[in-house]
């Protein structure tokens, strides 16, 4: 174990001897700024545990209601609860005591004005001690004596009962609600906590964890949404708190049946969706926007640690992945590549041509990424602080002063990401690293973290933030920094280069970040623990509208060894975000750090990675357009399984189930309802029961839905020296007489071009009966993709077809492998496929 001695010396060579004075003496710069503020403004949360007021008022008794454009206004005594119907099946409620009107959100999670969705059809009807608001999908009660909403669905199943709302002197909020025996919760962004979210309290305030372990709460990225179910056919909602405030979500730990919400300050304000779960996220990111479609090359692998250094190392970093013959498409500098970790600079000894650099990868098909934190270097002959400083651009305390803290730097201003200039300011410094032909940017520490032996390492409460010139403090801004630095800087490196699609990666944010920015899952450890963190991780992020994102394989924190470098590799093959990165002083952690047997199958699994691009860019466009994650939870396709977190979806149709065990060679895996393939052998398996599956290293269990078009790419170098001579197109008949649809997006993978129509969507409708198996293509959009022929893979088969005609046309069958049970064929392009079993 580790001394204290030990850490303190870890701790010194991590931040730099230069640096410890600062980050020793922050607690008391910090507690001093908030004290100067007056004791009402430096909250106890931020300093130990939070407290809470010791009595609520609430608003008590409907006295009576008011109708208006979008449903009705509830009144009390002390309080005006409006209900707001946002579409059939959503509607916001706010409370507003008449005292104590807290300011109101600003609209940063908001893709659009809620007044411009269109106005529902619905009717108001009072009936006795209650009045109801009705839509065709929803129905919306008031318990007239008690207060309460009660929200049903069209069939009239409840889905929820607010039972109680109230505020404090200090401007704190609560909220509780009911929760039904059998009800799960999932969501509330990024959690290293166990996958149902129910039975836990949940901290909402980014932080930075380093090295978090199972258990740890917060952690970097949180969101106060979340997705409840209920097993078999109960039914579904999704609530989402439009607040920015500190918040504690007791999701049934201080009583089983009921879940209690709990805002500092701010307003209560929340959004009720009802639907199946698809549906949820398709009207949450409606409502809070989608991630963009990403360039192709970001699914592509990509290699970091902190840090790789001199320019030499790089190259042969880049020359490395090309001798043993493995994929990368892009290469993370950390923050070793900058002069004295000053952003948007890099040091001229270490890298005296970064341009030259950036241009040499990009010929061979990788992209240079380099980090960008928030905190700027306190150095008046720095120009980036200099000019911050004279626009007026960074955080200040309530004196005007500039508020300074320790960060990888020393002493550090914070830019004002709530103001519109600062954001416009930060944009454009990234000129220098754009020209320089860097093409993406990791942006770190935006929690903010800052660097402090004791208390929230963070900004003093009191820093005064614009706000959008409302005004207000870090209390109110925090959760909402990490988000605002990711639109601050995809807007600018947009504007910079308005012809390429921006790459920004955060690790914090709020809801809506999705809109600017990719994630990943922060500083994780290099344990099997924290593998199987990961699937919670990303299962939570995704339910939370926050789809793109992924591990750092391998871990961060910690020395791998090759069975869990290959074993985390083979899970993240399936997740959006492909990186492998690890902590400074690490052992190697490359693909090939470990030999073989492991050089080989990690080969194999990024060899598969880009095969499967196709079909994982066709998931990427769904999230971009219809806010469905990647990897998806198992009850998304059956209702039985959704407290299963050792196994995912990905897309429509692949079941992967990671090995997350050292030493293990099988596994117990139950497939959702209906017939799958096992992806190895083309082995039939039926659905809904038990099965042990063999999993050796070289393999992980992979699984594809029956009735599914699965489409391949060819394997190169990046993604933009594949070859694209044919697409492969793999074909999992239906077991039984039946039809099924299968997905397929194409566009250049860069630019914008596809938001005229220069894209494709392919929609292709397997249908059987018992002699054949029909395949129509249906395609639409004007991108003309460069393969002219489709290798054709009938998979499953127990004998070879009899014939089968593309278009009318007969073509042979090439290879019949009667034990991979596959008939492999070529053909043109096709509307037509008939196969005659």
């Amino acid at each position: 174990m580790p001394t204290l001695l030990d850490n303190l010396r870890d701790s010194i060579r991590l931040i730099g001897a230069q640096n410890l004075p600062a980050v020793l003496t922050y607690p008391l710069h910090k507690a001093w700024a908030e004290v100067r503020s007056g004791p009402a403004v430096a909250p106890h949360f931020l300093h130990t545990h939070s407290i809470w007021p010791l009595s609520w008022q609430k608003p008590g008794p409907i006295q009576g209601f008011t109708p208006h454009a979008r449903g009705l206004t509830l009144g009390t005594a002390n309080s005006n609860i409006e209900i707001t119907l946002l579409a059939a099946d959503a509607v916001q409620v706010r409370c507003l005591p008449t005292q104590h009107r807290p300011a109101p959100p600003l609209p940063y999670a908001l893709a659009q004005p809620l007044d411009t969705w269109p106005i529902p059809p619905f009717e108001i009807l009072p009936q006795g001690d209650a009045v109801f608001l009705l839509t065709g999908e929803l129905a919306i009660g008031a318990l007239l004596k008690s207060g309460a909403l009660l929200f049903a669905d069209a069939a009239g199943r409840l889905l929820r009962a607010d039972i109680d709302m109230g505020w404090g002197r200090d401007g704190a909020v609560r909220h509780r609600t009911l929760l039904h025996e059998d009800e799960r919760l999932f969501g509330l962004g990024e959690r290293a906590t166990p996958w149902n979210r129910r039975g836990g309290t949940h901290i909402l305030w980014n932080q930075d964890p380093a090295g978090y372990k199972d258990g740890d709460d917060p952690i970097n990225l949180n969101i106060p949404v979340y997705v409840s179910v209920r097993p078999g056919d109960g039914p579904a909602y999704l609530i989402f708190y439009e607040n920015t405030h500190y918040a504690e979500f007791d999701l049934g730990a201080g009583s089983p049946q009921a879940a209690d919400h709990r805002f500092a300050d701010g307003e209560l304000r929340y959004v009720f969706i009802a639907g199946a779960v698809p549906t949820l996220l398709e009207r949450y990111t409606e409502l809070t926007g989608r991630h963009a479609l990403p360039p192709l090359w970001m699914l592509g692998y990509q290699q970091s640690r902190w840090s790789y250094y001199p320019e030499a190392r790089v190259r042969q970093l880049a020359q490395d992945f090309r001798e043993h013959e493995i994929p990368c498409d892009a290469i993370h500098l950390d923050i070793d590549y900058m002069d004295g970790f000053r952003v948007f600079t890099w040091d001229k000894n270490r890298f005296p041509d970064l341009p030259a650099l950036a241009a040499d990868l990009r010929a061979q098909g990788i992209k240079l990424i380099t980090i960008v934190d928030p905190g700027v270097k306190a150095d008046p002959a720095y120009a980036v602080y200099r000019s911050g400083k004279a626009g007026g651009h960074f955080c200040t305390l309530p004196t005007g002063e500039i508020v300074h803290a320790p960060v990888w730097p020393g002493n550090s201003a914070f830019p004002d990401f709530t103001d519109p200039q600062a954001r416009a300011w930060w944009g454009e410094q990234y000129r220098p690293l754009v020209e320089a032909g860097v093409a993406g940017f990791w942006n770190d520490m935006n929690e903010p973290a800052t660097f402090s032996p004791t208390g929230p390492t963070t900004l003093p409460a009191t820093t005064r933030h614009s706000l959008e010139g409302r005004g207000g403090d870090h209390r109110e801004a925090h959760n909402l920094y990490g988000m605002l630095m990711a639109r601050a800087s995809a807007e600018g490196v947009l504007a910079l280069r308005p012809d390429l699609r921006p790459v920004v990666i955060t690790r914090a944010g709020w809801a809506g970040v999705q809109r600017y920015a990719t994630s990943w899952t922060g500083d994780n450890q290099s344990t099997w623990e924290s593998l199987r963190l990961t699937l919670p991780l990303v299962l939570g992020l995704g339910l939370s509208g926050v789809g793109f994102t992924g591990p750092d394989i391998g871990g961060f924190a910690g020395a791998a060894d090759g069975e869990l470098f290959t074993r985390w590799l083979q899970q993240a093959t399936f997740m959006p975000f492909y990186r492998a990165h690890t902590s400074l002083g690490t052992p190697d952690q490359e693909p090939w750090s470990y030999g073989e047997p492991y050089l080989s199958i990690n080969r194999r699994f990024i060899q598969l990675r880009y095969e499967l691009l196709p079909y994982l860019y066709t998931a990427v466009w769904q999230m971009a357009t219809r806010g469905w994650p990647m990897v998806r939870p198992l009850g998304w396709l059956d209702r039985a399984l959704w407290d299963v977190d050792d196994a995912f979806l990905c897309g429509d149709a692949l079941f992967v189930a990671p090995v997350m065990e050292p030493g293990i060679t099988s596994r117990k895996v139950r497939l959702p309802a209906g017939t799958w393939y096992e992806f190895w052998t083309n082995q039939r398996c039926r659905g809904g029961e038990a099965l042990t599956v063999y999993a050796p290293l070289e393999t992980t269990p992979l699984f594809v839905r029956e009735g599914t078009v699965l489409p391949l790419g060819e394997i190169g170098p990046s993604v933009e020296q594949r070859p694209d001579r044919f697409l492969r197109l793999h074909l999992y008949p239906l077991a039984e007489a039946g039809e099924a649809t299968s997905w397929l997006y194409e566009d250049a993978g860069e630019g914008f071009g596809y938001q005229q129509g220069e894209r494709r969507v392919s929609r292709f409708v397997m249908q059987r009966d018992d002699t054949h198996l029909h395949v129509a293509w249906e395609r639409e959009g004007t991108f003309e993709p460069p393969y002219v022929h489709i290798a054709l893979t009938l998979n499953g088969l127990r004998r070879a077809p009899q014939e089968v005609r593309a278009d009318g046309d007969v073509y042979p069958i090439v290879v019949s492998d009667p034990v991979q049970r596959t008939a492999l064929l070529s053909v043109p392009p096709f509307t037509e496929l008939d196969v005659q079993l």
